[in-house]
């Protein structure tokens, strides 16, 4: 599997990929690959990412990994273009309960697995996570957010300002 912008060190964890393997392996999961999360993240990529960090936490916190991991591939598992299709009660509150409907249709959920899937935009949306694995999904999703847009962000910057600057070294 080709998937841009993520540590390719997630690949060798032997035990993560126990985890989430058989998710990676659907049609429907690879599809993600084909719609833009952040910039030039992929949503396969911003998927991939929060699911390995939430996993590593959970893991060291000694919580329910397997679940955390599993959420975090599934928590934006939504087959549209954020920024073209029009979601019910708008995109931040609506995406997770389609991501939640499709997960469903797609494999059987545990109630961790769902509480962090539907109430990884907290505190955006009111709902509160009721499990300690939500939460560390929660936190990740902005955590990996913010890295993917930083990258990208400072390629613009870089792009945009370094001819300017070695005009003037001249």
């Amino acid at each position: 599997m080709k998937v841009i912008g993520i540590n390719k060190d997630i690949f060798e964890d032997k035990e993560y990929l126990s985890c989430v393997s058989d998710l990676l392996e659907l049609e429907d999961i690879q599809k993600l690959d084909q719609y833009s999360q952040h910039m030039n993240t992929s949503r396969l990529a911003h998927s991939i990412n929060v699911s390995y960090y939430t996993y590593k936490l959970c893991k060291k916190l000694k919580m329910d990994y397997r679940s955390g991991a599993r959420a975090g591939i599934l928590h934006d598992f939504c087959l549209y273009d954020f920024k073209t299709t029009k979601v019910r009660g708008g995109h931040i509150k609506g995406h997770p309960k389609v991501a939640l409907a499709n997960a469903k249709k797609l494999i059987k959920l545990n109630k961790v697995e769902k509480d962090a899937i539907v109430k990884h935009m907290w505190p955006l949306t009111l709902s509160f996570p009721r499990y300690k694995e939500s939460y560390v999904l929660t936190v990740m999703d902005k955590y990996c957010t913010v890295l993917e847009v930083r990258k990208q962000t400072s390629k613009r910057i870089g792009k945009k300002f370094v001819p300017r600057i070695s005009q003037h070294r001249g």
